[in-house]
């Protein structure tokens, strides 16, 4: 098995790497690295949760480090990657902060629906590396804000939604102003034939990678559903604690800040936590894996980067606080308990924005989730009638722009088969940031 040292990965990203707790890359990232590093064009098909995110973030920090065209100006963007959702380019940010936290580029992210003044001032102070959704790049382009005139690497991420949600004609318009000399990374999870005609009009001469996601689940972990609003969650899970858990916990937020958020609430609770990210340090880390595994601390809570480079045994319970976005990310965060052939727990709150995710986790694993309820927390069946008909419609999918009139529906949420409803079935970087746009100098 290869190592990311293997893969001429420079020092400080290396550095970075490790300090994360990785150490062998995902099939995606052993593929894909070495041709990006040789400036080739990438075609990856793989879905998010594959790891695809480091496999174009990690090359990208080396080459735009290592080669820096003589007279450019100090602050020009070099690269820009565009994905379709708020959350996605959030997610997307915080992986290049940890891995390029020991370098000087500097990156942010912008999307729709907040106020842009924020971000604009981070642009205006420069920036190597762009993250962002279609609207908002369009709008600040328009703008003159932003110029995207020399650009060396796009990354297309998420072609086949940005299909879905109707944003590619912004995504074409986009392509008609970055240069024509560029090297091209672009992914997509499916590949349908105006995907395919994008891909073969854009890329030239492209190292095709192809992946296929875990999605079976071990039999001995009993998983459960709740639908939960999302000012609700806090309450739901200090019912959870009290009644339904009787061990230690390892519980699952999407993004570093909203681990940190909740580990603040269950300390005003009286209950020991402790989070575990990439914002911590490896020592800080340690300590609360340490703490965990001793059961001085009752509630780990994590982050999926910082969760694949941990090691728990005979885990009982895992709480997803908050529905991952990737259903492999699903997969591996309740592979964590039922170890071994012991028995395991895995309890998923899940509010009405969560439910497209839960569909293309049921979608992935073969099955429903069996569904419970809290006395006076889980929505009433009509409201979840209504929500999960809407999140069928895409109405709730994403977060950062609206799908435009005439959007495709996800057809990825059709369900496989039913569950057997014995409560039991089987299993192996707060939900988004505070600040309107996220600056990151590393």
């Amino acid at each position: 098995m290869k190592t990311f040292n293997d893969l001429k990965i420079s020092s400080p990203i290396l550095a970075a790497v490790e300090a994360l707790g990785y150490q062998n890359p995902t099939p995606i990232q052993e593929q894909a690295i070495p041709e990006v590093l040789k400036g080739r064009d990438l075609l990856g098909c793989a879905q998010t949760g594959t790891g695809k995110t480091a496999a174009f973030a990690i090359p990208i920090l080396q080459l735009l480090n290592s080669n820096r065209p003589q007279g450019l100006k100090r602050g020009t963007i070099r690269s820009l990657i565009l994905t379709p959702t708020r959350e996605l380019a959030i997610q997307i940010g915080e992986s290049f902060s940890d891995y390029g936290k020991n370098l000087k580029l500097r990156h942010t992210v912008i999307f729709g629906g907040v106020n842009q003044f924020s971000q604009v001032n981070e642009i205006r102070q420069g920036v190597d590396i762009l993250i962002a959704t279609p609207g908002r790049l369009l709008d600040l382009m328009n703008q003159r804000i932003l110029s995207i005139n020399q650009i060396e690497i796009f990354v297309l991420d998420e072609a086949d939604r940005m299909l879905d949600m109707g944003f590619i004609h912004d995504v074409k318009r986009v392509l008609n102003v970055i240069p024509d000399k560029r090297q091209t990374l672009f992914f997509s999870a499916t590949m349908p034939k105006a995907i395919q005609s994008l891909a073969d009009s854009i890329l030239t001469d492209p190292v095709k990678v192809e992946v296929t996601p875990e999605s079976t689940t071990a039999e001995t972990i009993q998983q459960t559903l709740y639908y939960i609003e999302k000012a609700n969650k806090p309450k739901a899970l200090m019912h959870l604690l009290k009644k339904e858990v009787d061990d230690n916990v390892l519980v699952f937020t999407r993004t570093k800040h909203g681990a940190d958020r909740l580990v603040k609430l269950l300390h005003r609770q009286d209950i020991s936590a402790a989070a575990i990210h990439g914002n911590k340090s490896q020592n800080a880390r340690q300590n609360a894996l340490e703490g965990f595994k001793k059961k001085e601390i009752r509630v780990l809570v994590a982050t999926d980067i910082a969760a694949r480079g941990i090691d728990i045994d005979l885990l009982k319970y895992v709480i997803n606080y908050e529905i991952p976005n990737m259903p492999d990310a699903y997969v591996h965060r309740i592979g964590r308990s039922g170890r071994a052939g012991a028995e395991g727990f895995a309890i998923s709150l899940c509010d009405v924005e969560e439910i497209p995710y839960i569909k293309d986790i049921q979608f992935t694993i073969g099955f429903e989730l069996p569904v419970k309820g809290i006395e006076g927390l889980s929505m009433s069946p009509q409201f979840l009638a209504k929500s999960t008909l809407e999140a069928g419609k895409g109405k709730t999918k994403g977060k950062a722009e609206k799908p435009k009139p005439g959007a495709k529906p996800d057809y990825r949420h059709k369900k496989k088969k039913q569950a057997s409803g014995n409560g039991g079935q089987s299993f192996n970087r707060g939900k988004r940031r505070d600040s309107d746009s996220s600056t990151k100098r590393y």
